[in-house]
């Protein structure tokens, strides 16, 4: 390359040699007043030459880089930003309002100067563009003096929640979180203006090396740097303002965080006051229970002191619990009396089974394990007690005399609300301790058999079998005694003979087992049967008929009727 320039050089000096003319060869270096560079001057023009190529390849280089340095900064200026599209909008409505101001010069100087019909087309077709602006500018009414104004503003904070009981820690937790994300998103948008400032600032540099480097010779490069200055002027006020937001709106969540949190830990303490009082209660009663299981040998009782126990228990709990988280108790006194006619009537079952049950429990006139009968609208149910509720009382239905004789099914479990004790009839089998009832077995026997023999027949028979019973009877009614005013206390079986229309009824009663009235009076009514028809002057009557015949004139008549 340096050959190549000396050589150039070379060429040119020669060449003006040359291009002189004939007298001009004949003179003198000094009278042609030429001066000939020499090999030293050649080379210092040379390397000026040089020096000014790399400066220019240089100077070209860092254009070409800076304006790409630009490229990539309008890229990430252009990506998906809130800010840049509400700058963006800005820019629009300012250039609309500079063309409505233009536009109505227009329109005064067309109306001043004449009224020709080229002119009134001219201000018609101006008119209609005015109006096309305006209506531009009232859909970008919002982007003008304050473009930012609503990304200024942070997300309104609502009333915080009070926190008065413990489930509503919860919402005051999840109110904590709901503050945060909107802080977070109020800080990521500070975050993406600043790295808008940090791109716009690269911007702005590389434009101000660009116009030291005399590379703005462009109208439309020198209308971009200005653009970039005024973008950032108006980027770094914005996040000026951001900033100062920013602080403030944190110090007010912070502010409410520490309003929800003492009140969260209010609770958190009330809630374990509470809590401490169910724990101590709840080991008062487990410690009466067992109290209760050690010196009451009676199953029965026990479970009825069990029940009201808890039920107790129960009632405590649920008025400390009310009375902790109510402030004003004689408002919902007043509310409950307000409400309690309403009440009364809608959950009338309802309130008259809770009396049922305080009834059945204080009273003591059902326990768990008695026999009873229930009748209600003609269905007729016999079982022994499983359990007494609050609102029913449960009974399984065994097999006894009036399933035999009305329902013909039995196992069944049967709930009886507890309001029944006011509107039907329930009979206990198995009161006071009380186990036995009376049964009886009825046999009719001819009018002319021996009665008297049948009657004694069934009372021996009768007094065997029952003794037992009749034994277990007389304690029980002694006991009762102090409890009850017993004017009978026969528990011997009792024989009765009654005439009936088809013989003398023998009616045998004695004493059984409650559980198991069926067993004994198979048993007794077939030792009876045994021993009627085993005797020849007993003689076991059933509807019969006689027929008279009468050969008198041939015919077959039907005579009397006896019913034997």
């Amino acid at each position: 390359m340096n050959q190549w320039i000396a050589t150039l050089l070379l060429s040119l000096a020669t060449s003006s040699l040359l291009a002189a003319t004939p007298s001009d060869t004949n003179l003198s270096a000094k009278e042609r007043n030429v001066t000939v560079p020499t090999q030293q001057e050649l080379a210092k023009q040379q390397q000026e030459l040089e020096k000014k190529r790399r400066y220019e390849q240089k100077r070209n280089a860092t254009i070409r880089e800076l304006r790409n340095n630009i490229a990539l900064s309008d890229k990430e200026l252009e990506r998906d930003s809130i800010w840049t599209k509400k700058y963006s909008s800005y820019l629009t409505y300012i250039a609309v309002k500079k063309d409505l101001v233009h536009l109505q010069e227009k329109i005064d100087k067309l109306t001043k100067s004449g009224e020709s019909i080229e002119d009134s087309d001219t201000i018609d077709s101006l008119l209609a563009k005015k109006k096309l602006l305006t209506d531009q500018i009232e859909l970008l009414k919002g982007h003008g003096k304050t473009p930012f104004a609503s990304l200024l503003q942070p997300e309104e904070i609502e009333e915080y929640p009070k926190i008065e009981n413990p489930i509503e820690i919860f919402s005051g937790l999840s109110f904590i979180k709901r503050m945060h994300e909107m802080y977070a998103s109020y800080v990521n948008r500070e975050d993406e203006m600043r790295t808008l400032i940090v791109h716009l600032r690269n911007k702005v540099k590389n434009y101000e090396k660009l116009s030291q480097l005399d590379a703005l010779k462009s109208p439309e490069e020198q209308q971009a740097y200005r653009a970039a200055k005024k973008q950032l002027k108006k980027f770094e006020r914005t996040l000026e303002t951001l900033e100062l937001t920013d602080e403030l709106y944190k110090k007010r969540i912070e502010a409410i965080e520490v309003e929800i949190n003492k009140d969260i830990e209010t609770q958190l303490v009330e809630l374990a006051n509470i809590v401490t009082v169910i724990v101590v209660l709840l080991i008062i009663f487990f410690l009466a229970k067992l109290v209760a299981r050690k010196y009451l040998v009676d199953n029965e009782r026990f479970y009825m002191i069990n029940k009201v126990i808890n039920f107790i228990n129960f009632l405590l709990i649920f008025f400390v619990l009310l009375f902790a988280y109510i402030d004003n108790a004689s408002y919902i006194v007043t509310v409950l009396g307000f409400a309690s006619a309403g009440i009364a009537i809608a959950m009338k079952d309802w309130f008259m089974s809770i009396l049922g049950w305080m009834v059945i429990v204080l009273g003591g006139s059902i326990h768990t394990g008695d026999r009873v009968r229930v009748d209600k609208d003609g269905m007729l149910y016999v079982g022994d007690v499983l359990d007494i509720s609050l609102l029913r009382i449960t009974i399984l239905e065994d097999i006894t005399l009036t399933t035999y004789k009305h329902n013909r099914r039995a196992g069944r479990i049967i709930f009886i609300p507890n309001n029944y004790v006011f509107t039907s009839m329930i009979a206990n089998y198995s009161h006071a301790s009380l186990k036995t009832v009376w049964d009886g077995i009825d046999i009719t026997i001819t009018f002319d058999s021996n009665h008297k023999k049948a009657l004694h027949i069934a009372k021996e028979i009768t007094r065997k079998y029952s003794k037992g019973y009749t034994d277990i009877t007389r304690k029980q009614l002694n006991k009762l005694r102090n409890q009850y005013n017993l004017k009978n206390t026969n528990v011997e079986p009792r024989i009765f003979s009654f005439i009936e229309p088809n013989g003398v009824q023998i009616s045998s009663w004695y004493l059984t087992n409650a559980y198991a009235t069926l067993t004994l009076r198979s048993t007794i009514s077939t030792e009876i049967l045994d021993a009627f028809l085993a005797e020849s002057d007993i003689t076991i009557a059933y509807p019969t008929q006689k027929l008279y015949l009468s050969n008198s004139d041939k015919d077959l008549h039907m005579g009397e009727v006896e019913t034997l």
